[in-house]
């Protein structure tokens, strides 16, 4: 009989009990940007934004372990120094671990957009979260948001100009794909398919 496959060892989770906010110096062994990403899902943004930006140190939560401790797993053996990967719930874990004006960057690819009305309170982006968000982003900072679904992705765009996002287009304006962004899995198939994705790039007044 087959053994089954054993999935690698949890990833992150010394971060999830601590109560303030880590020395990412020295957690990372060097200095520079530090960037979230909030769902980093099959880790296709994660990975190729590490390796575009090796001077940059990210940060990926991701609740799904197996996606979780894969990413991690394929970064490390990319030899990969500038990424850290966190099978958690973001909600609980970020306001903790990340101090106020400390993150130069937040990407939120592709939330799960709860269909229901009823399941609409898990969507990530409530106007609590986004202003905590706000406030652990260093003045300039950038908040990069896609997403497939359009109401969704209005929705989101309302809470975060609410709580103080700048919207360099203008109040509810999506913006043109950049083929210099760099996409997750998720993003390439809508890509190659000629599906819609609504993006934005917001940020925080200097």
């Amino acid at each position: 009989m087959a053994r089954p496959r054993l999935l690698p060892e949890p990833v992150g989770l010394k971060f999830v009990s601590q109560e303030t906010p880590p020395d990412w110096d020295a957690e990372f062994g060097f200095t520079g940007p530090l960037e979230l990403e909030i769902g980093s899902g099959a880790g296709g943004h994660a990975l190729e934004y590490c390796r575009r930006n090796p001077g940059v140190r990210f940060v990926a939560f991701e609740w799904r372990k197996k996606y979780a401790r894969d990413t991690q797993a394929r970064g490390d053996k990319a030899g990969f120094k500038n990424l850290r990967v966190i099978e958690a719930d973001a909600t609980f874990v970020v306001p903790r671990i990340f101090a106020e004006g400390s993150l130069s960057a937040i990407h939120l690819q592709f939330p799960d957009p709860w269909w229901k009305r009823a399941h609409a309170k898990r969507a990530v982006i409530q106007p609590a979260f986004a202003q905590l968000l706000y406030t652990r982003l260093a003045p300039g900072g950038l908040f990069d948001m896609r997403t497939d679904v359009k109401d969704r992705g209005e929705s989101m765009l309302l809470i975060l100009e609410s709580v103080g996002f700048q919207n360099p287009l203008g109040s509810g304006v999506f913006h043109p794909y950049d083929p210099e962004e760099v996409p997750s899995t998720r993003e390439r198939r809508y890509l190659a398919s000629g599906e819609p994705v609504y993006r934005a790039r917001l940020r925080k007044p200097q």
